[in-house]
């Protein structure tokens, strides 16, 4: 299968499509609009996104054009390829089961490739959940299925539109808050990553942004000992979730 077809998986075109699956509790991942359109079409449809909080861009009529030759009305959706979660359910089920809770908070996280290999290795490590922001993140499509070799059919994935909140409503709860960033002193194996977690991987670019690094409880590094300063983020979320299973194994001893 070629990644275009790949790509136009799960695409709504269309104003009233989009309505009815909104309306049907449908996961939409992000929905394109034309600028400037002010449709009748669009006007029922603008409410029912603001209300279901789904990501939405104001995108020039040629990208829609080139995403699809159909009449798109200038609005275009793509749908989630997983059903989005309550990370607050997920916390409260794991302290029913007498398990700590292990999070993976992706922040602004945009590469689909990077994003669908570390759901991969979140499955095998026992993660309990992965938390994306709604907005600035990589899209959680069928080709981001299709990297994490169908892992995200069974990790639960959880989408919050302010992640300072919830990185609050998580301490409250009483997880640690644990950020890996190369902007600190300590590495992975000098903290305690076992118990309540949640744990920080932040973007490709620039890593984990400074008002969610003020919050965190710990701050921790990979050793680098060769001349090139920082790994892939998805081998670096390996590295850290494997330290953190070690971990959690010994302590369970």
């Amino acid at each position: 299968m070629s990644n275009k077809t790949s790509s136009n998986q799960g695409l709504l075109i269309g104003t009233r499509p989009i309505i009815e699956a909104l309306e049907a509790g449908k996961e939409i991942d992000k929905i394109l609009i034309q600028r400037g359109l002010s449709s009748q079409t669009f006007q029922e449809l603008l409410p029912l996104i603001k209300m279901n909080e789904t990501p939405y861009q104001h995108v020039p009529v040629e990208k829609l054009n080139r995403i699809t030759r159909k009449n798109h009305q200038g609005v275009i959706a793509f749908t989630a390829a997983v059903e989005f979660q309550n990370v607050e359910e997920i916390i409260a089920q794991c302290f029913e089961r007498g398990e700590d809770p292990l999070l993976l908070l992706l922040d602004r996280l945009t590469d689909v490739r990077n994003f669908g290999a570390i759901a991969r290795t979140a499955e095998c490590t026992g993660v309990h959940a992965i938390v994306i922001p709604t907005r600035g993140s990589a899209p959680v499509n069928f080709d981001a299925l299709k990297t994490s070799a169908g892992a995200l059919n069974h990790i639960p994935v959880c989408r919050e539109p302010k992640l300072k909140d919830t990185i609050k409503f998580f301490k409250d709860y009483g997880l640690r808050v644990i950020g890996c960033t190369e902007k600190t002193e300590t590495l992975i194996y000098d903290t305690d990553l076992s118990g309540p977690t949640c744990l920080i991987m932040g973007s490709e670019e620039d890593g984990i942004s400074p008002a969610y690094l003020e919050l965190c409880d710990a701050t921790v590094k990979l050793p680098m000992q060769g001349k090139i300063g920082s790994l892939n983020v998805s081998v670096a979320a390996g590295v850290l979730l494997y330290e953190t299973t070690r971990q959690r194994r010994l302590n369970s001893l």
